[in-house]
């Protein structure tokens, strides 16, 4: 059975003991035991993007690896093949509004409503009825509206900042330099860098036995069962 395979069975008999928004670390000796082994989220922000995106998901899948994409809503109606191959490919798939809003500054709780609504239901039209996570554009949000999000929320470990260096080079070495196991590392799949600096991420990291699962599966290997309207972020 390959890592998919024993991650997924590890899953069905997980019991689920509470939930938390700092969550105890996998152990990471590298020995055989399930509850031992490496685990890592890699998460990418700002897509669909085609020219990206699907090269991204070309490599991901060649590697066995895992992701969670938090896609921009906006940019989702003509590129509805890829978000349906995300599915396809066992990736997670959230949302991250519809114009990728500043959810911790917006005054209108309406529009912050909407934002987040209109993207959940175009997922919902595409891919089924389903949890689709958030994550709100610069991590954060208004303690206010919590209440009102009906779905799990979560940020990041290890920021690559991506955007900034659009270096594949020190993209990668910013993530290795930070990354420990139970690490979410927040990129974006809208870089051609970035896709590389994520493909070499990923094949160091499973050199040194790391595992690549989704956020969902992160924090249930870690006994958290995700409730609406709490912003997670999995400390490493």
């Amino acid at each position: 059975m390959g890592k998919k395979g024993w991650v997924a069975l590890w899953l069905t008999g997980l019991l689920l003991l509470g939930q938390a928004e700092q969550l105890p670390a996998v152990p990471a000796d590298g020995t055989a035991a399930l509850s031992q082994q490496r685990y890592v989220a890699l998460t990418f922000d700002d897509g669909p993007k085609r020219e990206t995106t699907a090269r991204l998901l070309d490599g991901l899948r060649e590697r066995g690896a895992s992701a969670t994409f938090f896609l921009i809503g906006r940019q989702i109606p003509d590129q509805r093949d890829l978000v349906e191959r995300m599915k396809a490919e066992g990736h997670q798939v959230g949302n991250h509004t519809w114009n990728h809003i500043r959810l911790a500054t917006t005054s209108d709780p309406a529009v912050a409503a909407q934002e987040i609504q209109k993207t959940d239901t175009l997922l919902r039209e595409i891919l089924g009825d389903g949890t689709y996570w958030l994550r709100p554009p610069y991590g954060a949000i208004q303690e206010a509206q919590k209440p009102q999000i009906s779905v799990p929320m979560v940020t990041w470990t290890v920021d690559s900042r991506d955007w900034e260096s659009l270096s594949a080079k020190t993209v990668v070495q910013s993530v290795l330099r930070d990354v420990k196991p139970n690490s979410i590392i927040l990129m974006h799949d809208i870089y051609p860098s970035s896709v590389d600096a994520a493909l070499e991420i990923v094949d160091t990291l499973q050199a040194q036995g790391y595992w690549f699962v989704t956020v969902e599966e992160l924090l249930a290997l870690n006994g958290v069962a995700a409730e609406p309207g709490v912003l997670y972020r999995v400390i490493g």
